[in-house]
């Protein structure tokens, strides 16, 4: 913190200047955020016809500070991802597939509900695209929706080979880059907002069911 102070009164402030900063401070909360805090309590990866499956459940409960934030009105945004990758001895594995899916948690004062949005893609700039909406009557319905998946598509198996050895990663976060910057900023080095899960899992590519 000691050189962002010196470089602001060194330095006329510039949009180059402050672009520069900006970055600076996302990659120390990136780093921040590496850690990661919570479980998952299961997870299976299974063959379904043509397609590869997956199923996890998340336990993980949020911080008093990211709670009265979605009191306040603020939405958060939740971020499931699922990689294939292909083993190799002599290099890095291979990422043969990806998969996200996007989380949007709001609570609507009006109706004193909780709108959980799930989409395929990112969701930015309050475009939800086609996405699926479900309401809740507390906080708790709606977080055991958010942090459950069931029976995901994350590869097709035309793309892998049954002799190859594979393995699944998977990763479950908060996502702070979705949120005002101020927030972002707010929320360095702050472990209340370090939400995130990752666990790594064999692929056995069984006969088709």
């Amino acid at each position: 913190m000691d050189f962002i102070t010196r470089y602001l009164k060194s330095r006329r402030p510039d949009r180059v200047g402050f672009r520069l900063l900006v970055c600076f401070l996302l990659l120390l909360a990136g780093l921040a955020r590496a850690q990661g805090s919570g479980e998952l309590s299961q997870i299976k990866v299974e063959r379904v016809d043509e397609e590869i499956l997956l199923s996890a459940q998340v336990q993980m409960e949020l911080p008093q500070a990211v709670e009265d934030a979605l009191l306040k009105g603020l939405p958060l945004f939740f971020v499931a991802e699922a990689s294939v990758l292909r083993e190799r001895w002599y290099w890095y594995d291979k990422k043969i597939a990806t998969a996200e899916r996007h989380l949007r948690l709001a609570y609507q004062p009006l109706t004193r509900r909780w709108r959980l949005t799930a989409n395929s893609g990112a969701i930015k700039g309050g475009s939800l695209g086609l996405s699926l909406n479900q309401n809740f009557d507390s906080l708790t319905e709606a977080l055991a929706i958010a942090k459950r998946v069931s029976r995901w598509k994350i590869a097709d198996t035309a793309d892998l080979d049954s002799t190859t050895k594979y393995k699944v990663e998977f990763r479950y976060r908060l996502d702070l880059s979705q949120l005002p910057l101020p927030f972002q900023i707010g929320a360095l080095g702050q472990n209340d907002w370090n939400v995130a899960v990752n666990l790594g899992t064999v692929l056995t590519l069984d006969p088709a069911k």
